[in-house]
């Protein structure tokens, strides 16, 4: 069986959970948040109308379900925190070719190879997405809290420019995670379905991290009638994984 059919698992249960917490707050949060940056404060929104309420009151509330999603993710993934931050803080020879070659290699999928669970444009994007949707929640729980003075201004202009300077990463973050690049084609499985990809994905994508893994972590494709088994025994196997 070869690893256009094998598939190897990338994520657990935890973070796949974590991650669609996240953006299905953080999509609406842009979506109301640039709403109100174009100074159309004014006017409903079309996510405001169908929630019956005003951008500005939508936005705070996702602020909030933003914050308790977050609090709880660090909660339940504490203990893959210590390794996430290791990878993405890894330094290694080859990076910067890595780097040089990921225009071209993001339409041909002939990527540098890389040694870390997270290429070296994934380590950049995950430093600047969590920076500053950290600053974006601890400025927004202080507009919220806070009724004028000084510091609610300050707050107020870190937090628009914050969201203005994290809203490219987040969208090129999006349109690689959707697979849309023919080199990036059949990722966004590694956080759906179970969290797993193609060997063949994982070799183009993560070869070192991929080289790493245990032959228990590989399995075979679901014939049609053992699909809905498949998709059992992985979240049951979640369970025994550490976060």
């Amino acid at each position: 069986m070869g690893p256009a059919t094998e598939s190897i698992r990338r994520h657990g249960r935890v973070g796949r959970w974590f991650h669609a917490a996240v953006y299905l707050t953080v999509l609406p949060l842009m979506a109301t948040g640039w709403w109100l940056i174009v100074g159309r404060e004014g006017q409903q929104s079309p996510l405001a109308r169908l929630a019956g309420m005003s951008d500005a009151h939508l936005h705070r509330l996702l602020g909030w379900a933003l914050a308790g999603a977050t609090l709880a993710g660090l909660a339940l993934g504490a203990r893959g925190i210590p390794g996430a931050l290791r990878e993405t803080f890894r330094r290694d020879r080859g990076d910067g070719r890595w780097l040089l070659r990921w225009p071209r290699a993001a339409f041909t999928g002939r990527f540098a190879r890389h040694e870390g669970e997270f290429d070296p444009g994934q380590r950049i994007a995950n430093v600047v997405i969590a920076a500053g949707l950290l600053i974006l929640i601890g400025t927004g729980i202080g507009l919220a809290t806070l009724h004028g003075g000084h510091l609610f201004a300050v707050l107020a202009k870190v937090h628009k420019w914050t969201a203005i300077a994290i809203t490219p990463v987040l969208l090129g973050h999006i349109l690689i995670a959707t697979g849309v690049l023919p080199g990036y084609r059949g990722v966004w499985r590694s956080m759906h379905l179970g969290g797993r990809v193609r060997l063949g994905t994982a070799r183009r994508l993560w070869p070192g991290w991929t080289e790493r893994q245990r032959p228990t972590d590989l399995e075979p494709p679901a014939t049609l009638h053992t699909k809905v088994d498949r998709a059992l025994a992985d979240e049951w196997a979640d369970h025994d994984q550490p976060a």
